[in-house]
């Protein structure tokens, strides 16, 4: 993987760019947006809220970049069995049979999933007036892993004039009544996408959302034909 990073345009270019990467960077580490899933955008969880104790939600002591400057999080509750959603979730082989935007996958290494394991996957981003369409190959390493409770992975994400340095995402999964409310949230460093915060950000959200989203249907579908 190219480790050059590309240059930060200026004046009207400089919006046009962020626009790229934050439209792109939707399918980075959080699948690409439909059309369907553009509704606004909130850094609060869905279902649920922070919690009770003010604590950060952490995979083993390690959350997401403390410094970074786009960052989102929401929560959804899935009327599944926790293993049916974890295994869903970490079964990151099979992502394409249930997320349409991820396009390839493959792990880097052999065995169950677990803390080092790397896997490296792809997902279209769409044109815009200065980029032509890029496909982005995401290099993920999980950096944390608790069987049923959590996972914790980063990495970069780059195509045709397109980078992100690093992405970090953190996801946790908890039985509550009625089924299981899983918590994500994710941080973006990377001059590229830092040439608009708010846009990125607010893009960032619609990635997770969609994710979840697509999550929930695949678990709930599963979990209705075991019955």
């Amino acid at each position: 993987m190219s480790s050059r990073t590309f240059p930060v345009p200026s004046g009207r270019r400089t919006r046009a760019t962020a626009l790229t990467l934050s439209l792109a960077a939707a399918g980075l580490l959080a699948g690409t947006v439909p059309a369907a899933h553009a509704a606004p955008v909130h850094a609060e969880p869905r279902h649920g809220g922070a919690r009770p104790d003010g604590a950060k939600p952490q995979c083993r002591g390690e959350g997401v970049d403390p410094a970074a400057r786009i960052r989102y999080r929401t929560d959804i509750l899935i009327k599944a069995p926790l293993s049916t959603v974890f295994e869903l979730q970490t079964d990151v082989e099979r992502w394409p049979d249930w997320q349409r935007p991820v396009l390839s996958m493959e792990r880097l290494d052999p065995g169950p999933l677990r803390k080092g394991s790397r896997f490296r996957w792809t997902t279209p981003a769409p044109p815009t007036p200065t980029t032509p369409a890029t496909t982005l190959t995401i290099t993920s390493t999980v950096r944390q892993l608790r069987h049923g409770g959590c996972i914790l992975w980063s990495g970069p994400a780059i195509g045709d004039g397109v980078r992100i340095d690093e992405g970090v995402h953190l996801w946790t999964f908890t039985r509550v009544r009625g089924g299981v409310r899983v918590h994500t949230e994710e941080t973006w460093t990377g001059d590229q996408v830092e040439a608009d915060v708010p846009l990125a950000t607010e893009i960032l959200g619609q990635g997770l959302r969609a994710w979840l989203d697509d999550l929930k249907a695949a678990a709930e579908a599963r979990a209705g034909h075991r019955r």
